[in-house]
C-alpha cells in the first residue's frame, strides 16, 4: 500500500475502533486486494479496479457494518457474497465470528475458497447455492445472529431473502445509499410478512465513503413463516410490498 492509500484506510479503521497498528490485519487486506485484482483479470469479480477504491469502497464499506453490530461473538450470513463482501473483511477483523458466505456463482465461490485458505481463516463456511433454496433447510433456518446482503436488489426483496435465516432477536443489516424514502416504506410493509421490524438508519460517515451510504437495520421479532422465501421468479414477479 502507498503512504496515502494506507493513511485513508487506517483512519477509517481507527474510527471503527480497530487497531491501525495491527500489521497482520493490514497485511491480510493488502493480500486480499492483490489477489482480487489479479483474479479479476481472468474472471469478473468487481468493476472496481483502482487499489485505493478497493480498500475504501469494498473493504472499509464492508467494515462499516461494525457500526450496526458490536457483539464480540456472532454467527453471520452473507447472502450473495460475490468476491467476499462484506463477509470476508468482517471475518478478518473479527476472527472469533463464525461466517457463512453464500454465493450462487461457481467461479466466485472458487475465489472465496482460495482467499479463505490463503488467509488461513477458520470457522468460515462457503456455500455454492441460492438463498431461496438454502433457507428451507433446517440447519440454516433461523440460526444466524446477523444476516446481510450487499446487493442492488430492492429492500422488500432483500428482506424476504434474509429474514428466514435470522434468529429471533437477531438483526438484518442492509447497506444502501441514495434516496430510499419510497423503498423503505415498501420494506416496512414487507417486514410484517416476514416477522421483522425496522430499527435503525445509520449513516456511514467514514473516510472516502461520504456519499450517502447508510446501514438499514431490522430486528427479527418472530420466526419467519415457512412459506418464505418464495422462488426467485415469484419474488421478482410480485414483491411482498
Amino acid at each position: 500500500m502507498s503512504e496515502g492509500l494506507s493513511g485513508i484506510f487506517v483512519e477509517g479503521l481507527e474510527q471503527l475502533g480497530l487497531d491501525p497498528r495491527d500489521e497482520q490485519l493490514l497485511a491480510a487486506f493488502e493480500s486480499y486486494s492483490k489477489e482480487l485484482l489479479d483474479w479479476n483479470t481472468r474472471i469478473n469479480l468487481t468493476a472496481i479496479t483502482d487499489p485505493q477504491d478497493v480498500l475504501l469502497k469494498h473493504f472499509l464499506d464492508s467494515l462499516s457494518l461494525l457500526k450496526a453490530y458490536t457483539n464480540p461473538e456472532a454467527r453471520l450470513l452473507d447472502i450473495g457474497s460475490g468476491a467476499g463482501f462484506p463477509g470476508l473483511p468482517l471475518k478478518i477483523v473479527r476472527p472469533q465470528w463464525h461466517v457463512t458466505l453464500l454465493e450462487a456463482t461457481g467461479k466466485k465461490t472458487h475465489f472465496l475458497r482460495h482467499m479463505v485458505e490463503m488467509l488461513q481463516l477458520r470457522n468460515v463456511e462457503l456455500i455454492h447455492g441460492r438463498a431461496e433454496e438454502l433457507a428451507h433447510k433446517r440447519e440454516y433456518r433461523a440460526t444466524f445472529d446477523i444476516v446481510t446482503a450487499r446487493a442492488v436488489s430492492a429492500l422488500p426483496t432483500l428482506l424476504e431473502y434474509c429474514a428466514p435465516y435470522c434468529r429471533v432477536g437477531g438483526v438484518i443489516v442492509l447497506p444502501k445509499k441514495g434516496d430510499l424514502t419510497e423503498e423503505l416504506q415498501q420494506a416496512k410493509r414487507t417486514a410484517v410478512y416476514v416477522g421483522t421490524k425496522f430499527k435503525a438508519d445509520i449513516p456511514v460517515d467514514l473516510p472516502g465513503l461520504a456519499d450517502g451510504r447508510r446501514l438499514l437495520v431490522w430486528e427479527q421479532q418472530k420466526s419467519c413463516s415457512s412459506r418464505y422465501p418464495r422462488s426467485g421468479s415469484a419474488i421478482a414477479k410480485k414483491p411482498l410490498a
